[in-house]
């Protein structure tokens, strides 16, 4: 069987590199690059049969990427690899067109069983993150109808959320502490009228203008 063709996308260099040793021999590796928009230029360049992508990256987040490169290429398989766990996250993944979900600490055992699924037209999700992910897609998140009036901290945490950051991620980050990060999230929700964090991120991808957009 001809090996599949993989573009990687991860903002760290040493991971990209870890990846790559592991999909060889089973997969040709094609690519690996550092941000979303990276991702769109060398997809549309290298024509991979799979994307492997984290969600969190920089210029792009991962789930606005995945859901351009379908545009580009219909066929192509979209891996997600990212440390979040949260089954809202795995949601708005496969709703963005991913075939696959997995956990990078589990890549070591998991990452070629995925690509060798998606091939073959199946989906893959890791154990960790398959058990809210039924009931999130039952659920699918009804997006605010408008912005509101939301502070800039808020603005910061939430463009993080959108871009698959985790709390301790973000509060990192910021410098605050992720307890805080937990306030700002739940106010926000309070505030937008969301239930999920699936809900919160679908709101801040329609809403990237942030403070003072239309």
């Amino acid at each position: 069987m001809t090996r599949p063709r993989v573009l990687l996308a991860d903002d760290h260099r040493l991971l990209r590199e870890a990846f790559a040793r592991l999909l060889e021999p089973a997969c040709e590796v094609v690519g690996a690059v550092a941000d979303g928009r990276a991702v769109l230029a060398e997809a549309g360049r290298l024509r991979p049969d799979v994307v492997i992508l984290d969600v969190a990256m920089p210029v792009l987040n991962g789930l606005d990427a995945a859901r351009r490169v379908r545009d580009i290429l219909p066929a192509v398989k979209v891996i997600f690899l990212t440390v979040n766990e949260d089954p809202d996250i795995a949601a708005e993944a496969f709703r963005a067109g991913a075939s696959g979900f997995l956990l990078k600490n589990s890549a070591a055992t998991e990452l070629l069983q995925a690509v060798a699924e998606v091939s073959r037209g199946r989906s893959y999700i890791t154990p960790a993150a398959a058990g809210g992910l039924v009931e999130s897609l039952l659920h699918p998140p009804t997006p605010a109808a408008r912005a509101v009036e939301l502070s800039a901290r808020q603005w910061e945490v939430l463009r993080l959320v959108a871009d698959g950051r985790t709390m301790k991620e973000i509060a990192g980050l910021l410098k605050i502490t992720p307890r805080t990060v937990a306030y700002h999230k739940y106010s926000m929700m309070e505030v937008l009228g969301l239930r999920t964090s699936a809900e919160l991120i679908q709101y801040a991808l329609k809403h990237p203008e942030g403070p003072g957009g239309g």
